[in-house]
């Protein structure tokens, strides 16, 4: 039977995290997206929290269960993203390479690279997914990975990489011969090469780069021998957890400049066309939200959970895409002019659809 009611664990965590984003992520997101830098004092806060270090394996000097639970991971996406999700994506980048070691990594590649992510200071890493080809395909990538008598031979292009320049360590995507699988690989491997920073409509706040592998060649151990099918799953259910995240900030942002804002003597929420659209974004952003804990409630189970989280992902994609738009529209002229912020939610709304492994529960 589903219960969608958190653990007090998962409450205090859900608290915490909230408040993070509202007191400390919130009132920084403007200038963290104009300047397109996040402050390092904030990057190391949530670092402190213990947002990641809190889910790596006891036996590492972690403290969290095995595997990281998803459901507690949503709550926590859900309210970074609320504060924004430039900064939502940066402050936990490292979880990307980290959790599918946790997931389907072999002993050894978890006890040779877990440790070095569990000092006092925020440490960068990374996950390379996305392709820059319009008709990208998870299951279709077009990175090979071919056997070599070193180990693997890997060739392709990577986009949207966060924070690729300062990362040491990279857990790339990649096609072998039968099917998908993630390789663990250095930086200062021969054959790969982090590009320019990119310049994106949304995420202006944080560091893209394109990642080029050419010839690359790494051993065997390279391989994260496990099924990669549940870290797509839970790649999805953490983007339609943003998503959900941005929409409420969306929404709640709009509804209180509606209740304020008047027009021929009253406010502009009483307008009937403003009313039901709110009304609306309302329900959608609730019905994202349940498809989300189902599909991470499946995860936490060990049931296939696939088609849940494709379906929430999707659903959670167009949804925040109407959700922002609806609040710039709410705001009418003022929602196009960047003393709001419902302009640059709108912008980060625009790209759920290329988002692909930029997250994780």
């Amino acid at each position: 039977m589903l219960n969608f009611q958190p653990d007090k664990e998962q409450q205090l965590i859900r608290e915490t995290v909230a408040q993070f984003a509202r007191e400390q992520i919130r009132p920084v997101a403007h200038d963290a997206d104009e300047s397109g830098t996040v402050p390092d004092g904030l990057v190391q806060h949530a670092w402190n929290l213990g947002l990641i270090q809190g889910n790596l394996p006891e036996k590492y000097g972690g403290a969290g269960p095995m595997p990281p639970s998803a459901v507690t991971g949503v709550l926590i996406w859900e309210e970074l993203a609320y504060g924004d999700l430039s900064i939502a994506f940066h402050i936990l980048a490292p979880q990307s390479l980290l959790y599918p070691l946790i997931v389907v990594g072999s002993d050894a590649q978890q006890s040779e690279t877990l440790p070095s992510y569990l000092g006092s200071n925020f440490t960068a890493a990374t996950a390379a997914l996305m392709e820059p080809r319009y008709n990208f395909d998870v299951n279709d990538l077009k990175t090979t990975a071919l056997p070599c008598q070193a180990g693997y031979i890997l060739n392709g292009i990577k986009c949207l990489v966060p924070l690729a320049f300062e990362s040491t360590d990279f857990l790339v995507y990649a096609r072998t011969e039968r099917e998908i699988g993630a390789f663990l690989i250095h930086k200062d491997t021969d054959g790969i090469e982090v590009g320019e920073r990119e310049k994106n409509l949304g995420l202006q706040g944080l560091a893209t780069y394109e990642l080029r592998l050419v010839d690359c060649i790494v051993p065997e151990t390279a391989l994260l021998r496990g099924n990669v099918a549940p870290l797509l799953s839970r790649c999805r259910v953490a983007l339609a957890a943003s998503a959900v995240g941005l929409a409420k900030a969306s929404y709640d942002y709009a509804r209180n400049y509606a209740l304020e804002r008047h027009a021929f003597g009253k406010p502009i929420a009483q307008k009937q066309a403003i009313a039901f659209m709110l009304a609306e974004m309302a329900m959608e952003i609730d019905a994202a939200r349940l498809l989300t804990w189902e599909a991470a409630w499946k995860i936490d189970t060990n049931n296939e959970a696939t088609r849940e989280s494709c379906l929430a992902k999707n659903y959670a994609a167009d949804m925040v895409l109407k959700v922002a738009d609806n609040a710039v529209q709410t705001l009418g002229g003022h929602g196009y002019i960047r003393d709001h912020p419902v302009e640059r939610w709108l912008r980060n709304a625009r790209g759920f659809n290329t988002f692909e492994g930029l997250a994780i529960v």
